[in-house]
């Protein structure tokens, strides 16, 4: 049976401050939760994080990773750099790295096996634009990123990655795919990785629904047997918010 996985990204948000404050406020509300626990915050934060979070059950996570060890690449951060503060789970490969910082396939596979040889987990995003998936090309574009991203990796570094569907027209737009259409796709992407890697891997992975997933709508996705979580934006920024997701089955 997969554990539901809950992350909140909270992009380029909170100061060391304002990151304390949220996860003291958010510990009591998701204490004792079914759901894995994690939040994804700025590299700044971490530290701030890492504190916050001791002896909760929340999990640390960052928001990417660079694929080489050191070296001169201004703005980046590596592996060892991310376990060193106790990290636990990267995300690699959201849409906005792709959109706006020419995230690709390569890298985000390049990015992966860094992670993985740190012994980090790893949350891999994958998903369509409004363009592709109006052109009928969702399962074409998910196929290609999970054959590229995922090149070259063993049955056991699975278990270390989670996948996250983020169809990137519902993010931060308020749309949001129904919780039959949700499950479809990442229905198919499971189906791509029986098919490409082995149905034991797709049977133990965990995908996760990304698009605009919130405290109204997360119930009605969670019941659906492909979602296995949610990586969450918005709605992870208020712990009220975050919380009710969290615990989605009691709402």
């Amino acid at each position: 049976m997969r554990t539901p996985i809950i992350a909140g990204n909270w992009k380029m948000n909170n100061t060391q401050k304002q990151t304390a404050a949220l996860i003291a406020e958010l510990r009591p509300l998701v204490e004792g939760a079914e759901s894995e626990v994690v939040v994804c915050v700025p590299y700044t934060s971490l530290a701030a994080a890492r504190k916050a979070v001791r002896g909760s059950n929340i999990k640390l996570g960052a928001q990417n990773v660079h694929w080489a060890e050191s070296g001169a690449f201004t703005g980046e951060v590596s592996a060892s750099m991310l376990k060193e503060l106790k990290v636990e789970y990267v995300i690699i490969g959201h849409s906005e790295r792709r959109q706006y910082f020419g995230e690709t396939d390569a890298t985000v596979n390049a990015r992966i096996k860094a992670a993985l040889a740190a012994k980090l987990k790893v949350i891999a995003c994958v998903g369509e634009t409004l363009d592709e998936r109006m052109t009928g090309r969702t399962e074409q574009v998910l196929e290609e990123q999970i054959i590229r991203g995922f090149q070259g990796f063993k049955t056991r570094e699975f278990d270390k990655i989670v996948i996250a569907y983020e169809p990137v027209w519902a993010i931060g737009t308020g749309k949001t795919a129904t919780a039959e259409e949700a499950n479809a796709t990442i229905a198919f992407i499971r189906k791509t990785v029986a098919k490409k890697f082995s149905p034991l891997i797709a049977g133990r992975l965990r995908i996760q629904y990304g698009g605009s997933m919130n405290a109204k709508n997360a119930k009605e996705l969670m019941a659906m047997p492909e979602i296995d979580g949610g990586l969450i934006g918005g709605a992870s920024l208020k712990a009220e918010d975050f919380s009710k997701v969290v615990n989605y089955n009691n709402n």
